[in-house]
């Protein structure tokens, strides 16, 4: 008999998956993998992710991952930067390459101006570029240019993107570095294949395990794959089937943890972007729709992070070094009680003391 799952306990689901609730005491490694991978459109959003999640992390242990190779900058779920770790990567990234197909093809304007192209012979082009070391995509676009005078090679460009496996190298995403988006093969860049076989069922388990209860439409909009119900179908007699408030199903792993939906939640910050605010089609179990058609609209405009109140989504914040000091704004969406503000500036002062920790003072303002 399948149960009603209400939102307060879908949200406690979620954080504790999340490792929101209460920071881990985990390798970097394991959690990045735990968490399928963590968006990284922006350099920084990774470490502060994991920051919000992991007890006592260190940002120099993941620069040196990324120096090392064991976790890499990729374009995998939703055609986005994420990083994961090399396993993942190799894996992944052939699941997902429809994704990118599609978004190439249909989802931005590159593929139409690109029909009629031979873009086998583009691919073959860029491969061969980036095979000879790693190259910017100005870089790409400029040999294209030399071979091609009279076509569109700024869509050349972001077809080898989106077509060929590649990764972001460093010092592209290095904690207290900085460096323009480099990219080269992913499989010479690990000195490793790619998973000839990807099982779509490990994945589905793995989403599952990091954001579950679930619908498939949910897995979906989180990966950019289509036409995911029958593998779920495939995996129903292993998993446990809920349904939400609206009669929608949800499913999930068995023994996946599910906390009382009034086990308390701590202020967390959340970076740029943040799988946590992406990972369902219905968001409504950590923001409400009014406030993220609000966040939506704050991020055209302006880099946006948001910070949870009670496990869910209640304002932005922007933090900068101010001469021999640094400080924090906070924006409320709504009245932030006295009890709550406290915890949010205790919080709000850990985070600016670990991003800035040569800073002589340390401000947190509310705006």
């Amino acid at each position: 008999m399948t149960a009603t799952v209400g939102q307060g306990a879908l949200n406690r689901a979620l954080l504790a998956r999340q490792l929101l609730l209460e920071r881990a005491v985990m390798p970097v490694g394991d959690v990045v993998e735990h968490l399928v991978g963590h968006q990284a459109q922006s350099p920084p959003d990774p470490y502060v992710g994991l920051w919000s999640r992991l007890d006592g992390f260190d940002p120099q242990r993941l620069a040196g991952m990324l120096e090392d190779r064991l976790v890499v900058r990729a374009a995998l779920m939703r055609a986005t930067i994420h990083l994961v770790t090399a396993r993942d990567a190799l894996t992944l990234r052939p699941l997902l390459a429809p994704v990118l197909e599609r978004t190439l093809s249909t989802g931005s304007p590159f593929g139409r101006r690109l029909r009629d192209v031979d873009l086998d012979e583009v691919i073959a082009f860029g491969r061969a570029m980036l095979d000879d070391g790693p190259h910017t995509r100005a870089e790409l676009v400029a040999g294209f240019t030399e071979r091609w005078p009279d076509a569109d090679t700024d869509a050349m460009g972001y077809a080898v993107q989106y077509l060929v496996p590649l990764v972001q190298v460093p010092p592209r995403g290095v904690w207290g570095k900085s460096g323009r988006a480099t990219w080269a093969p992913l499989e010479a860049w690990l000195e490793a294949p790619l998973d000839g076989r990807p099982p779509i069922d490990d994945l589905v388990r793995r989403y599952l395990g990091a954001f579950g209860p679930a619908t498939v439409m949910d897995m979906q909009s989180w990966s950019g794959l289509t036409r995911l119900k029958e593998v779920f179908e495939r995996l129903r007699p292993q998993l446990r089937v809920d349904r939400n408030e609206a009669g929608r199903e949800l499913f999930d792993l068995p023994h996946a943890p599910r906390p009382d939906a009034d086990t308390p939640a701590p202020p967390r910050f959340l970076p740029e972007y943040d799988n946590v605010l992406l990972g369902h089609a219905d968001r409504t179990r950590i923001v409400s729709d009014d406030d993220r058609r609000r966040l939506m609209a704050e991020a055209g405009m302006r880099s946006v992070r948001t910070f949870l109140l009670d496990g869910r989504g209640a304002g932005t914040w922007t933090i900068e070094r101010s001469g021999d000091g640094a400080h924090m704004t906070i924006a409320p969406w709504a009245r932030v009680p006295r009890k709550d503000r406290t915890d949010l500036t205790d919080e709000a002062r850990a985070l600016v003391a670990w991003w800035f920790p040569e800073a002589a003072h340390i401000d947190v303002r509310f705006g």
